[in-house]
């Protein structure tokens, strides 16, 4: 009985499928005549590049039209930081220190991490100070740069980033997210608003609040990455 239930089950929730997806016509466009459209996706689409100035319209519905979720999404990976880190620490006793690697890793990877960990840090930067004119931004760019930092941990065993410096970071870029939200609020406007000149499409300082909160989101992302892992890298041995 048990069986003939569940092929039953099976066989329903098959034939769903089988007939919602008969339905949908693949590879043909479903946005139809997009200009004649009010749907919130047509309003991104068609009011984006002329209005603020910003080629890449991911950005301007990231950290523009959805500034605020944005702003929750940082700090959702602000507390999920916080959280691994209270787990994890443990007060050091007497006669213990950090050591982050048992030995340092070959010689042909400390070379290569000397010469590219800068690479990486500017290419982090380029990504989210470039965010609105190229496909990138504030969390790829920050993730771009932690990357670099656990290239040097993984490459040299007493290498370590200042948990203090890292607090500083991820202040300040929180501060300036939200200051540039309040600034709305105080020019009149709402929270977040894109009160700022927009400029001249394709140029670097265009597009309003949008390339500042995107380096704000940048360092932000950045320095909350790189102390979780450090934090999970991070132990203590006896001397």
């Amino acid at each position: 009985m048990k069986r003939a239930f569940i092929l039953l089950l099976l066989v329903v929730v098959g034939w769903v499928l089988a007939d919602t997806f008969s339905q949908i016509n693949f590879g043909e466009s479903r946005m139809g005549d997009i200009k004649q459209q009010e749907t919130v996706g047509a309003y991104y689409l068609n009011n984006t590049v002329e209005k603020l100035s910003v080629a890449n319209v991911v950005t301007a519905i990231v950290v523009n039209y959805r500034g605020f979720d944005t702003l929750g999404e940082v700090t959702v990976l602000f507390l999920a930081a916080s959280g691994l880190a209270s787990i994890l620490y443990r007060r050091k006793k007497r006669g213990e220190h950090d050591v982050m690697i048992l030995k340092n890793s070959s010689q042909l990877l400390q070379t290569g991490a000397k010469l590219i960990f800068p690479a990486i840090l500017v290419l982090g930067a380029y990504v989210f100070i470039h965010g609105h004119l190229t496909p990138g931004g504030g969390f790829q760019g920050g993730a771009i740069i932690a990357s670099g930092f656990l290239l040097m941990f993984m490459a040299y065993k007493d290498y370590h980033v200042s948990h203090n410096v890292l607090t500083w970071v991820e202040s300040i870029a929180g501060i300036l997210f939200v200051s540039v939200g309040i600034w709305g609020l105080i020019s009149g406007a709402t929270f977040l608003e894109n009160i700022l000149g927009t400029g001249t499409l394709n140029d670097l300082v265009s597009g309003g609040i949008i390339p500042l909160i995107y380096i704000a989101v940048g360092f932000k992302v950045a320095a909350e990455l790189t102390g979780v892992l450090e934090t999970l890298l991070n132990f203590k041995t006896e001397k």
